[in-house]
């Protein structure tokens, strides 16, 4: 439905990569919580992503990206969470990439379904 090397897979991949790395740092923190929770939903953005490739309609597709920027609005709720955390040293830079994920995810959404009416 979309091509493997768009921008979404790529920003979806490097960010689950950002968020693995940030959560071995919050492991070491003792942070168990937090880590788990981002690491779940961070991570599912990508895989809801690459699922999307082999949806088996176009309601099928839509729904998996719809999941996948569901999982990127948890992400950005434990993200706010750890940035309240004076200690936490969430990067400037995880907030703007999520913000743009979710930006492409809700405009594939829209172009999806507006496709799937003018069929």
């Amino acid at each position: 439905m979309f091509r493997q090397d768009g921008p979404i897979v790529k920003k979806s991949t490097e960010f689950a990569i950002k968020m693995i790395k940030y959560c071995d740092f919050l492991n070491a923190r003792k942070q168990f919580v937090f880590s788990n929770q981002l690491l779940k939903s961070s991570t599912s953005i990508g895989a809801n992503v690459f699922e999307a490739q082999y949806a088996e309609s176009r309601l099928d597709f839509i729904h998996k990206m719809k999941i996948a920027l569901k999982e990127a609005n948890e992400t950005r709720y434990w993200l706010t969470l750890c940035e309240k955390m004076e200690d936490l040293n969430v990067e400037k830079d995880s907030l703007k990439d999520l913000n743009e994920i979710m930006a492409i995810l809700s405009r594939i959404i829209i172009t999806s379904k507006k496709n799937l009416n003018q069929n």
